[in-house]
């Protein structure tokens, strides 16, 4: 029996290790997506900042943020609302760039999101997912549009 069941293990690994071998790997990242999820991340380490020279450089005239309350906020009231001295954490994963047209991308991503709780509500919800809108103006990309969208509510 045990070496039945030797064989049978080794006849099981056998069969899955090539096709793993033989997995296709991801594909490298092109140049136009490197320079957008550079931009990105740009745009994270403003916020840690509150860097409001950043923001003011690179959004758009027309810019726009929903927050993660649901809330619309047009371009001042956007960067001001990017600005986030409070915020403790702000870790991104899983970042990925979807091509809308020649100039035009959204970059998208999950992060982890820590802050200090306010006195009048509690923190944040720690995991939400982020959306950006990034449109070629000459030759610079301006953000013209973010989204926050809580991805687990229980710790709303």
């Amino acid at each position: 029996m045990k070496v039945g069941l030797a064989i049978f293990v080794i006849f099981l690994l056998a069969s899955v290790v090539p096709g793993v071998a033989q997995t296709p790997a991801s594909k490298p990242l092109g140049p136009l997506e490197q320079t957008l999820i550079a931009s990105e991340k740009s745009l994270i380490d403003a916020k840690k900042k509150d860097d409001d020279a950043f923001f003011k450089q690179k959004v758009g005239d027309d810019f726009a943020l929903v927050g993660v309350d649901g809330e619309l906020h047009e371009r001042q009231d956007a960067i001001d609302e990017l600005g986030d001295s409070d915020l403790v954490e702000l870790t991104p994963y899983n970042i990925k760039v979807v091509m809308v047209g020649e100039g035009a991308a959204v970059v998208t991503y999950d992060a982890i999101v820590r802050e200090a709780p306010q006195e009048d509500q509690g923190p944040p919800p720690r995991y939400q997912h982020f959306s950006s809108v990034w449109v070629k103006q000459g030759d610079v990309w301006k953000l013209k549009f973010h989204q926050a969208t809580a991805t687990h509510w229980g710790d709303w």
